[in-house]
């Protein structure tokens, strides 16, 4: 059995949400970098969610590409890691929706990541944000992830991904490895 096969997977992304702010780089990618010696690694920028709010094509290109180049400059190796962007990978788009089948509409509307984004922006109000916990957990689910890095603000999605595997594997049975998720001790605030 090779080396990658007995480690832990990670899954984790980052919108290209512009430049690389402290709180991505002490919150995330600084940890990334750590984590990569111990686990298999998949890091995403995740454009498809960034596009819950209204954003410039090319714009969302260009970060799109600076974040991936971010990742590399910031110590992550794309020989020991899988750095990808989401939207060039079909199955992510193509699991969210079936794992939307599979998601309550009472569960979403608690989301409180949603409740916020939607009272800030009134006039912007899709059903991609308010299905965005349905495509994070097919992020996280198509790697057969074990473990989700992400600051105290994410946890509820990690929670809502676990319920819907749970409810999957119920009926399907085990098909998805129920992920946990991995709040960093450095970090996990600043996210």
């Amino acid at each position: 059995m090779d080396e990658k096969s007995i480690k832990k997977t990670i899954f984790s992304g980052i919108q290209p949400s512009g430049e690389l702010t402290l709180g991505s780089y002490l919150g995330a990618l600084k940890n990334w970098v750590r984590l990569s010696d111990d686990y298999n690694c998949y890091y995403c920028i995740v454009d498809m969610h960034s596009i819950t709010s209204r954003q410039e094509p090319a714009k969302l290109r260009r970060r799109t590409i600076e974040q991936l180049a971010q990742y590399i400059a910031c110590g992550l190796d794309p020989e020991e890691n899988t750095i990808f962007i989401q939207s060039h990978v079909p199955a992510h788009a193509e699991l969210a929706w079936v794992l939307n089948c599979y998601t309550m509409f009472g569960e979403l509307s608690r989301m409180t990541q949603f409740k916020d984004k939607s009272s800030k922006n009134a006039e912007n109000v899709n059903a991609g944000l308010f299905t965005y916990p349905a495509l994070m957990a097919a992020d996280i689910l198509l790697y057969q992830t074990d473990l989700v890095p992400v600051g105290g603000d994410q946890k509820q999605h990690v929670e809502i991904c676990r319920d819907i595997a749970n409810r999957f594997n119920g009926i399907h049975g085990d098909v998805f490895k129920v992920p946990e998720p991995y709040i960093p001790k450095v970090g996990a605030r600043i996210m």
